[in-house]
């Protein structure tokens, strides 16, 4: 059987009010600073918050690395402007991220002639060769080369001029003259260049050129 503990009503009075005082006595006083305000708070970092991700691979140029430029004349050739401009991409590119840069233009000689058309990327987030490959294709299918009459091989270009990397043109016709393509590839940028009615000594040399003009 339970015993059960018995006190008189004065004396539970009196001690329930004791043990009031005692609780609040042991409490500390509030000293806590002012609450910030939501907007404040807003401004405020949070020690909990995920730290930011990298950016994805390619999405910004290495640093020092090259840029393209949309250059007003390049090699002596101008660009064309108005109702010479190039209006969309007759090229596919290849896979563009951010921080790329795609120029598209018309170069021609002030003097009159059918206008080279160029292509060019840069940041290229994998190997620069493979996408100069990738634009060689576009540019011959632009054309509309026959692949019956054979993949055209491209030649090194002797001097690739005082920004290195590798100058390559082929020559898309069965003369010796005629379509040439001419690509450059280093390491960061790709680019190609359609020369109408021209030889590959002759396009080499120019796309050089131009590349001084157009490659940063």
């Amino acid at each position: 059987m339970f015993r059960t503990s018995r006190r008189t009503p004065g004396r539970a009075v009196a001690a329930a009010v004791l043990a009031v005082a005692a609780l609040a006595a042991c409490q500390p006083e509030d000293t806590a600073a002012p609450q910030a305000s939501p907007s404040q708070a807003a401004r405020q970092p949070s020690e909990t918050s995920p730290p930011e991700e990298p950016a994805p691979e390619g999405s910004a140029a290495p640093e020092g690395g090259r840029r393209l430029v949309d250059a007003e004349v390049a090699g002596g050739l101008r660009r064309r402007d108005g109702d010479g401009a190039v209006t969309d991409v007759p090229v596919d590119p290849g896979e563009m991220r951010e921080g790329m840069t795609l120029v598209v233009t018309h170069f021609a000689d002030p003097d009159g002639g059918d206008p080279i058309l160029f292509e060019g990327v840069d940041n290229v987030p994998e190997d620069t060769n493979r996408r100069r490959e990738h634009l060689f294709r576009g540019m011959l299918e632009h054309i509309g080369w026959d692949p019956e009459l054979g993949q055209p091989e491209a030649q090194p270009v002797a001097d690739p001029g005082p920004l290195g990397g590798s100058v390559e043109c082929l020559l898309a016709s069965l003369a010796e003259s005629g379509n040439v393509v001419c690509g450059w590839a280093d390491e960061g940028t790709a680019a190609v260049a359609l020369f109408p009615d021209s030889t590959l000594d002759e396009a080499g040399r120019l796309f050089v050129a131009m590349r001084g003009d157009l490659e940063r």
